[in-house]
């Protein structure tokens, strides 16, 4: 038996948030290094930046990113747990033409990544 995941409750809890938590939140699950690489930074230490509170605002482009993955992380922790959702953000991934959900949210391929976290979350495989 598989447990789908509420990608709406998923999209609605990153809404509520500011992107100074949404950053903090990914800091603590995946490290701020991937966070900056997620984003589009190559600095690895800026999303330490942004998560201060008097710290630089990230960039429009990398706020979305920023916002997608977190959509992802809920959707895909929620139900696999982070130690699972970890691992999936870094590894190549079938649903993402075997590149990293890392690289795919870089990419901004939001549509195809959160179907990655469906498909992940409901254990199918749908390529």
């Amino acid at each position: 038996m598989s447990i789908s995941i509420d990608v709406g409750a998923a999209h609605g809890g990153t809404a509520r948030l500011g992107i100074r938590e949404i950053v903090r939140q990914l800091n603590s699950a995946l490290g701020a290094t991937l966070v900056a690489a997620l984003a589009g930074s190559k600095d690895p230490k800026i999303s330490y930046r942004w998560a201060r509170t008097a710290g630089p605002e990230p960039r429009a482009e990398a706020q979305a990113r920023l916002q997608l993955a977190h959509r992802a992380w809920t959707a895909v922790a929620s139900v696999e747990g982070e130690h699972v959702a970890r691992l999936w953000f870094v590894g190549a991934n079938p649903w993402l033409g075997e590149v990293s959900p890392i690289e795919a949210i870089r990419d901004m391929r939001a549509k195809d990544v959160m179907g990655a976290a469906v498909a992940m979350t409901e254990d199918r495989f749908t390529a």
